[in-house]
C-alpha cells in the first residue's frame, strides 16, 4: 500500500466496514454501533484481509472524540437537568460510586492495580447517549418522565465524564512525581489554568462567538456556516490544549455549550455538523480496530464480571435510587434498563487510560467486547419494562410522581400548525391561523426575520426546514399540520415532515404544474401552485373585462379548475 494513501485507504475502509456492518445490523433491529464496532474488527489487525493504518485510525478517533463532545455540549440544556435534579444528580452519584467500586473489586481480582481498577469502573460507569436516545426514542419514551429522567441522568454523567477526562491527566502526572507539595502546586496551577479556559469561554467567547456567527449568517451562504461552526469546534477544542494545558474534550464541551445557549444552536446541530456521524462511526470503527477476537476466551471470565456490572449492577442501583425517591415502578425500570450498556464515553476514557500508560493492554480487549453484547442486548431487555415494572409494582406500589405524559405532549395537536417560510405567503397564514386560534410555528432561513419575529413574540426556529432536527425542534411530531409557504422546492420538507408524524397534514406551494403530482405522492394534502392560480386568475379578469356575468365567470372558474384537476395541479 502507498504510504501517500494511507489516509484515502483508511478513510475508505473505515467507512465501507462501516457501512455494511451497520446496514447489517440495522436490517437485524440491532444497533447500528455494533455493526460500526464490527466493520473496525474486521479491518483490524487481528483479522484477516484488509488492514486499516492504526496510528491514522486513532486520529480519526480523536476528531470524532471532538465532535461527538462538541455535539454533548451543543445538546446540553441546563432546564432539562434542574428538571430532574432530585433524581438525577444523587441516582447519577450513586450509580458511578457502585459501578467504579465494582470495577476495583472485579479488575483486583484479576490483578490489576488500583489506579487501573478506578479507571475501568469510571469507564464503564457511564452509559453511551447515542444508544439510550435511540431506545428510548424507539419505545416512544424519549418524552415521558422516564424519558427526561434518564436524559438527565446521563447528562449529570456526561458532566462528571467531562471532569474526569479534565482531571486524569493531572493526577496520573502528579503521582508519578514525587513530593505531595510538588504534587499540590501542580494541581493547583492546572486548575487555574482550566478555570481560566472556562472563564474565557463563558465570558469572551460566549460574546464573540454568537456576533460571529450572525455576521457568517447574513452572508445566507451554507457553507460558511458550516465551516464557522466547525472551525470553532476544532479551533476551541485545540486552543484549550495548547494554551490552557486542558484537554481537546474540554474545549469541544465548552464550545458547544457556547453554541448550544445561542440562537443559532438548532441550525449548528442539524446543518454545521454532518462530519460528526461520519467521524463519531469512525469513532467506533477504530476502538473495534483494538479487538483482538483470538482473546475473547482467555479474557472471558473478566468480560463475564464486566457485563454482570453493566447488566446487573449498575441497572440496581439506578432502581434502588428511582425507588428511595418514591418514583413510580415504570420511570425506575425505564431508567434502570436504559442506563445498563455502554458506548461512546466509555472508549473515550479508556483510551485515555491507555494513553497515560494506567490501563493493561487487555482493558481494552474487555471494554469492546462488554459493549458489543450490552448495545446488543439493551433494546432486548427494554422491551421487559412494562411486564418488570407491573410485577415491582404488586411490591412497592406506584410511589407519587405521575407517569402520564408531559403537558405539553397533551396539547391537542390539531391547534397546532407548523409554518415553513415567512415571505408575504407566510406572513398572512400566520395571521389567519392566530385569528382562528391556531399556535403557528415558523420555521424561518433569514437571521434577520427569525429575530424580528422572536422579537415580536412569534414562537420561530431558525434553520433549514428539510433537516429533521429543526423540525423536530418546531413541534411537527405533535402538530396537526405544516403549511410551506417558502419559495423553493417543498419535496425534502414533507418526506421529513411525513418521518417524524405520518399524521400530520401537509399544504404547501409551488410553483409548476408539473410538480404538483411528485409533491402528492410525497406526501402532501393540498398543493397550491402559482401556474395554476395565475391561470385562474388571469381567466377571470379577461371575462371580466369583456363583460362577462356573474353566471359565466363561476362557469369559466369552474371549467379551469376541471382542467386542472385533469392536469393534476390542484
Amino acid at each position: 500500500m502507498p504510504h501517500n494513501l494511507d489516509l484515502i485507504y483508511t478513510l475508505t475502509g473505515g467507512l465501507l466496514a462501516a457501512l455494511i456492518f451497520g446496514f447489517i445490523t440495522q436490517r437485524l433491529k440491532l444497533s447500528p454501533i455494533v455493526g460500526y464496532m464490527l466493520g473496525g474488527v474486521a479491518i483490524g489487525p487481528f483479522t484477516p484481509g484488509f488492514v486499516a493504518q492504526a496510528q491514522i485510525a486513532e486520529q480519526l478517533a480523536e476528531l470524532g472524540v471532538i465532535l461527538l463532545m462538541f455535539g454533548v455540549g451543543l445538546h446540553f440544556h441546563v432546564k432539562e437537568l434542574l428538571a430532574v435534579r432530585r433524581v438525577a444528580l444523587p441516582g447519577a452519584v450513586v450509580q458511578i460510586a457502585v459501578a467504579t467500586g465494582l470495577g476495583v473489586l472485579i479488575t483486583r481480582s484479576a490483578g490489576w492495580t488500583l489506579t487501573a481498577g478506578v479507571v475501568f469502573g469510571l469507564a464503564v460507569a457511564v452509559a453511551s447517549t447515542v444508544v439510550l436516545l435511540r431506545v428510548l426514542a424507539d419505545h416512544d419514551a424519549l418524552h415521558t418522565p422516564s424519558g427526561h429522567v434518564a436524559v438527565g441522568w446521563l447528562l449529570v454523567e456526561d458532566i462528571f465524564i467531562v471532569l474526569v477526562l479534565v482531571m486524569l491527566p493531572i493526577l496520573v502526572a502528579d503521582k508519578t512525581e514525587g513530593d505531595s507539595l510538588g504534587i499540590l502546586a501542580s494541581l493547583g496551577l492546572a486548575l487555574l489554568k482550566i478555570a481560566a479556559l472556562v472563564v474565557f469561554t463563558m465570558v469572551v467567547a460566549k460574546r464573540a462567538i454568537p456576533q460571529l456567527l450572525a455576521y457568517v449568517a447574513k452572508t445566507r451562504s451554507r457553507e460558511l456556516f458550516t465551516l464557522t461552526v466547525l472551525a470553532l469546534a476544532l479551533g476551541l477544542a485545540v486552543g484549550s490544549a495548547t494554551l490552557f494545558g486542558a484537554s481537546m474534550a474540554l474545549g469541544a464541551f465548552l464550545a458547544g455549550m457556547v453554541v448550544g445557549q445561542s440562537e443559532f444552536s438548532t441550525r449548528a446541530a442539524s446543518e454545521a455538523l454532518p462530519m460528526r456521524d461520519a467521524f463519531s462511526v469512525l469513532f467506533f470503527v477504530a476502538m473495534g480496530m483494538l479487538f483482538d477476537p483470538s482473546q475473547f476466551l482467555p479474557q472471558a471470565p473478566l468480560i463475564a464480571a464486566t457485563l454482570a456490572l453493566i447488566l446487573i449492577g449498575k441497572p440496581l442501583a439506578a432502581l434502588a435510587v428511582v425507588l428511595v425517591l418514591r418514583y413510580p415502578p415504570k420511570t425506575a425500570v425505564s431508567v434502570a434498563i436504559a442506563l445498563a450498556q455502554i458506548g461512546e464515553f466509555s472508549f473515550i476514557v479508556a483510551a485515555l487510560g491507555r494513553q497515560l500508560d494506567v490501563l493493561p493492554l487487555e482493558a481494552m480487549q474487555v471494554m469492546v467486547a462488554a459493549s458489543l453484547i450490552s448495545i446488543t442486548l439493551n433494546p432486548l431487555l427494554y422491551k421487559l419494562t412494562e411486564p418488570t415494572a407491573r410485577w415491582l409494582s404488586r411490591y412497592v406500589g406506584r410511589n407519587n410522581v405521575d407517569e402520564a405524559q408531559p403537558a405539553s405532549e397533551a396539547e391537542d395537536s390539531s391547534h397546532r400548525a407548523v409554518v415553513v417560510g415567512y415571505g408575504p405567503v407566510g406572513k398572512l397564514v400566520v395571521t389567519l391561523l392566530v385569528e382562528n386560534g391556531l399556535k403557528p410555528t415558523v420555521v424561518e432561513l433569514n437571521h434577520e426575520t427569525a429575530a424580528r419575529l422572536r422579537s415580536e413574540g412569534i414562537s420561530v426556529v431558525y434553520g433549514d426546514a428539510s433537516q429533521s432536527e429543526i423540525l423536530e425542534r418546531a413541534g411537527v411530531r405533535s402538530s396537526g399540520s405544516l403549511v410551506f409557504t417558502a419559495l423553493g422546492s417543498p419535496d425534502a420538507v414533507i418526506r421529513t415532515a411525513k418521518d417524524l408524524n405520518p399524521q400530520i397534514r401537509i399544504l404547501t406551494r409551488t410553483t409548476y404544474l408539473a410538480e404538483a403530482r411528485a409533491l402528492r405522492e410525497a406526501g402532501a394534502h393540498v398543493v397550491v401552485a402559482a401556474e395554476a392560480e395565475v391561470a385562474l386568475g388571469m381567466t377571470v379578469r379577461v371575462l371580466e373585462e369583456l363583460g362577462a356575468t356573474a353566471d359565466q365567470l363561476d362557469r369559466a372558474r369552474d371549467r379551469v379548475r376541471q382542467e386542472l384537476v385533469e392536469s393534476g395541479a390542484s
